[in-house]
């Protein structure tokens, strides 16, 4: 089964900044950015990256170079992105809301890094790296003497943008690499499919190591808007509503778990910041349908919803679907829609043959958004494979999610084939949590499962079976200062959103039939004791 996204043309090189340039040559004086009551113009932000580009070319860091970006939320990290996307390089974020010791892990996964740009602020966490790490501040003199005019680099659209990092089936993250005409592909297909313009001001609020937080970044300097940037590192839903209501935000990019924070804070206060957006792109975990429907039906609503699938290996979106056509009486599970622009779903069995019509197979991805592999992981590579589609090779991505069609072309996704689970957006294999709390003092083993509360939200629970031997039965850890404790560890090197939200020890992990942690097991049990102790689980 094949779905065909619409064919476009693109430009002979396909770079994103380039775009982003030919908006600074026709509205120089228009303000490309606002962050914490400063605001630049196109042509400011421009001469500010076209000088970091220089100095990341004098030093050599040109082409196929990587170059991270450990900043908050701010001026200087627009600025650093262009620079090094003008010098031919790629950036790799390096979200400073993570602890240092995940970022220490990170780190020690990108080959060659060139550099690191981060604050005062950031750079104590990463100091471990073997890359220097500068600071464009404390560079300010310096930098006002390179030419403010754009190097003379070759860039194609085969070269790398950006790298972010997945979370690895090994427990070791994977840094994916994306390519420009990928990067191009996707905002070109937003830009004209959506009507996106100059007036399309954009504000973000999802976290920067966030796949989806690249294309929220770039997309509105893509058609010419001004983008918006919470002077926040963590999630504000306060500050955010505020931007929403008094900078004319016409579009948000966001994780569907931040879409309904944003919907139920709107609905609490009485507020219509978010009915009167043009757009709310949202996706990375399976839709509640029901937590917005009420506000999706309110008078005078003309925000329109766009439900969208992809991963973070082929540029993040790869299928789009309008959820005012959703009828939950028709179908059980939202669609995701149709592809983008050149961009191809694949539903295959075991084997990588196509499946009939109707039946469910493992959804992959092909054409142009396909990205250029891990950087860090060869055995992982295996997931881009080749396939044969009417006699020709095919280049595809292996997503590891299970899906269908429906009559009317939509793509619905089922889940995934594997372990990891998606939990407030963010794709997390349990594995890694289970080799954390594996190192905490007093922890014996652990397994980590996920559950869904009464409302449908996904939560990590951990099982924990501990060093003492104790207790006998399976039973809420009552020891508060333990359960703190054991946070308090899994902070240290791991993000919030890893953390599980219950702790329960159990006697022993038991093994399935073949020999393997049986979480379904566990998780049942818990179910049942806590249904007869009446004590909601």
């Amino acid at each position: 089964m094949i779905l065909q996204g619409k064919r476009v043309a693109l430009p002979s090189a396909p770079v994103v900044h380039k775009r982003f340039e030919e908006h600074v040559a026709a509205a120089p004086d228009a303000v490309a950015v606002f962050w914490a009551g400063r605001q630049l113009t196109y042509a400011e932000l421009d001469a500010k990256a076209n000088r970091f580009a220089h100095f990341l070319a004098a030093r050599g860091h040109g082409r196929g170079a990587k170059v991270g970006v450990c900043l908050d939320y701010s001026i200087d990290m627009l600025v650093a992105i262009l620079g090094t996307l003008k010098a031919g390089a790629a950036y790799v974020p390096f979200d400073p809301a993570y602890p240092a010791a995940r970022l220490g892990l990170l780190l020690g996964q990108v080959p060659d890094l060139a550099l690191i740009v981060a604050s005062p602020a950031t750079a104590g966490m990463v100091e471990s790296a073997d890359a220097d790490v500068i600071d464009l501040e404390q560079l300010a003199d310096e930098l006002a003497a390179l030419p403010a005019t754009a190097p003379d680099v070759t860039v194609t659209g085969d070269d790398i943008c950006y790298a972010v990092f997945t979370s690895g089936s090994t427990g070791t993250p994977k840094l994916t690499a994306v390519r420009h005409e990928g990067w191009f592909n996707l905002m070109n297909w937003l830009t004209i499919e959506y009507g996106l313009h100059s007036g399309s001001n954009h504000l973000v609020v999802s976290a920067f190591g966030f796949d989806l937080s690249q294309r929220s970044l770039m997309t509105p300097l893509f058609c010419g808007a001004t983008q918006n940037l919470m002077a926040s590192r963590n999630f504000d839903a306060m500050m955010a509503y505020r931007m929403l209501t008094e900078r004319d935000v016409r579009v948000v990019h966001c994780a569907s778990s931040t879409l309904y924070l944003l919907v139920d804070w709107e609905a609490a206060r009485g507020g219509d910041a978010l009915t009167r957006l043009d757009y709310v792109l949202f996706g990375g975990e399976a839709l509640k349908a029901e937590r917005l429907t009420r506000w999706a039906s309110r008078e005078g609503n003309t925000c329109t919803l766009l439900h969208q699938y992809g991963v973070a290996e082929c540029t993040d979106v790869a299928t789009s679907y309008d959820l005012g056509a959703y009828r939950p009486g028709e179908q059980d599970v939202p669609p995701v829609g149709k592809p983008a622009y050149n961009t191809d779903i694949h539903l295959l069995d075991e084997d990588l043959n196509g499946v009939a019509a109707g039946e469910q197979g493992e959804i992959c991805i092909a054409g142009a958004s396909v990205g250029a592999g891990y950087l860090n992981n060869g055995p992982e590579n295996a997931k881009f494979t080749t396939i044969e589609v009417d006699g020709a090779p095919l280049r595809v991505y292996r997503t590891g999610d299970r899906g269908h069609v429906t009559e009317a072309g939509e793509l619905i996704v089922l889940g995934r084939i594997d372990s990891q689970v998606k939990v407030r957006g963010m794709r997390i294999d349990p594995t890694d949590i289970e080799r954390a709390l594996a190192r905490l003092a007093g922890v014996r083993e652990a397994a980590v499962a996920i559950t869904y509360t009464d409302s449908g939200d996904a939560e990590l629970i951990a099982f924990i079976v501990r060093a003492d031997d104790e207790p006998t039965a399976a039973e809420p850890t009552a020891d508060g200062r333990a359960v703190d404790a054991l946070r308090t560890g899994l902070l240290e090197t791991l993000p919030r959103n890893m953390v599980p939200a219950t702790f329960v020890n159990v006697p022993r992990l038991p093994l399935s039939p073949h020999g393997k942690v049986d979480r379904v097991a566990l998780v049942d049990a818990y179910r049942k004791q806590h249904a007869n102790s009446g004590i909601a689980a």
